[in-house]
């Protein structure tokens, strides 16, 4: 696996990702009731699917173990150095913190950029919206339309697309 010395994250670290992933995750889950670890593998599959590897997928598999679960920013830096813990951190939200300043945030690298849109759009799937009750739909739907519009708007941008 990578560390700070090392080349770009590879399949060996989204594979180790997903173990610490499903590791991390093991027992929660998500507002429907399902399985927790099934919504960053979703959001990583988004993520590929629109041309991104790693160390975008690795990013998109770890995006919430540190806001979700014990896994620090430090033992994801030591196991895959910061190509991989930086947007990590970006995208682990603050006690207290104002939405703008964690959105200012996630707009600090194209990684974890790409890796909230992948993100929003799982969160805002039509199967993942109808499992829920309407008030919690609702709510969520204003929150990510928020997301979206400080983000600079609703596109997960192809790899192939212009740079963000």
């Amino acid at each position: 696996m990578s560390n700070e010395n090392s080349s770009a994250p590879g399949p060996a670290e989204d594979a180790a990702a997903d173990l610490i992933a499903q590791l991390a995750h093991r027992g929660q889950v998500d507002k429907a009731g399902n399985p927790y670890i099934d919504h960053p593998r979703r959001v990583a599959g988004i993520v590929r699917a629109n041309g991104y590897g790693p160390p975008y997928s690795t990013v998109a598999l770890l995006h919430d173990v540190v806001e979700d679960t014990e896994v620090t920013l430090t033992e994801l830096r030591a196991v895959f150095g910061p190509t991989v813990s930086e947007p990590v951190d970006n995208l682990t939200r603050r006690e207290a913190e104002a939405p703008e300043d964690y959105y200012a945030r996630v707009l600090l690298s194209e990684v974890s950029l790409v890796v909230k849109h992948a993100d929003i759009q799982d969160n805002t799937s039509a199967e993942r919206l109808a499992a829920l009750d309407s008030v919690t739909q609702e709510r969520l739907t204003a929150k990510y339309v928020s997301a979206v519009a400080h983000l600079g708007g609703p596109r997960l941008p192809s790899r192939d697309s212009e740079p963000l």
